[in-house]
């Protein structure tokens, strides 16, 4: 234990003297949460679209004025005499409102009255958005002129749970929180194994009295240290930024963050040890530790989303695990049931990597 220690001491005096890596380890993470959260935002107002009222009369002034008042759209002005499909081309409006000349006539003979919403369908995901709050809007207009007297056979009471508000923020959050712990801690890891092959210092690590195994938890506990630096740095964030906190048994998360937190540094020290380059090795980090993540653990869309042919790769991504994790100990607070097979799966990738990354460097072990 003693030698262990001993080598992470050596780590963190290290990283203490290089400051351009200590603003790594620090800063970016800090940085890539507030821009990450900022830029991303699952909530959308404000959206152009323009009106076309054929009729001009009190019926359709009145549904004309329910579209205005929405938080979602923004009402822009357009001649009725000009196609809507110029007013997509000139990215002046992303939908288009159109009322038929007979809406006030068939409204007031009790008929039913069609209207048509062209919507711009380049960017599928507003698009949707546009269509469901139409919808609701439309719909809410038929009950406001319905007959009162007469109750409505079915009603749903909707309720929204651990994120009524609907703040993306609270959302993406903890994913870009995921996000920044499994880049930072094994950047730095890899960089500093990689760093003793490519300068030829772990020669004298070879022949110094300490084992492979007591020179890799070395290594990882010093970077385990860094990596809960930065976490803590970022759950203030989280917590007394975005409104986020823990909610129901925090041992869960903290075991699984600290799992995690080895899972990711073995990791850094496998490749690192496997690529004596450190720009190679940045490379394979940024290829796995970022991509991956951001792809395939389900902090973008949900994982059903992603094309049945390459969803299997998201079962072998360790950041799915751990996303689900804390989005569980900061919005549903399901606990040790909802969570205990992530947790135990986490464990199971940080000692795969920790095996790989010993049989590069159990070379070092006299009896072999």
């Amino acid at each position: 234990m003693r030698r262990i220690l001993a080598q992470a001491g050596k780590e963190l005096t290290q990283l203490q003297r290089d400051r351009l890596a200590l603003a790594l380890a620090l800063l970016l993470p800090v940085v890539l949460l507030l821009l990450q959260t900022t830029a991303i935002s699952l909530t959308v107002s404000d959206l152009p679209i323009i009106v076309q009222n054929l009729d001009a009369s009190l019926a359709s002034e009145k549904l004309v004025d329910a579209f205005r008042n929405a938080l979602s759209f923004h009402i822009v002005p357009w001649p009725t005499d000009r196609q809507p499909e110029l007013a997509f081309t000139a990215n002046k409006a992303r939908a288009a409102l159109i009322i038929p000349e007979d809406f006030g006539r068939r409204i007031a003979r009790g008929e039913t009255a069609e209207v048509q919403l062209q919507i711009d369908g380049s960017d599928s995901n507003t698009a949707q958005i546009i269509s469901g709050d139409a919808a609701e809007i439309v719909r809410a207009f038929n009950a406001e002129r319905g007959d009162a007297t007469r109750p409505l056979p079915i009603t749903a009471a909707i309720r929204l749970w651990y994120n009524p508000s609907r703040s993306s923020q609270k959302f993406y959050g903890p994913g870009i929180f995921v996000m920044a712990m499994s880049i930072f801690p094994p950047l730095l890891a890899t960089l500093a194994m990689a760093k003793e092959g490519e300068q030829k210092t772990i020669l004298q690590v070879y022949v110094a009295n300490i084992s492979a195994h007591e020179f890799l938890l070395g290594k990882i506990l010093a970077f385990m240290v860094v990596g809960t630096g930065e976490a803590l740095i970022m759950l203030a964030i989280l917590f007394f930024s975005f409104g986020l906190r823990v909610v129901g048994d925090p041992t869960p998360f903290l075991i699984a963050t600290l799992l995690y937190l080895f899972c990711v540094t073995a990791f850094g020290n496998m490749i690192g040890a496997a690529v004596p380059s450190q720009v190679a090795a940045m490379q394979v980090i940024a290829l796995t530790g970022f991509l991956l993540v951001y792809m395939f653990s389900g902090l973008l869309f949900p994982i059903s989303n992603i094309p049945a042919s390459i969803r299997w790769l998201s079962n072998f991504v360790w950041g799915r695990y751990y996303i689900e994790v804390v989005r569980d100990a900061m919005l549903a607070g399901g606990g040790w049931s909802a969570v205990w097979w992530k947790v135990l799966i986490i464990a199971g990738i940080g000692s795969t990597f920790y095996f790989l990354a010993w049989r590069n460097m159990r070379r070092m072990q006299l009896k072999d």
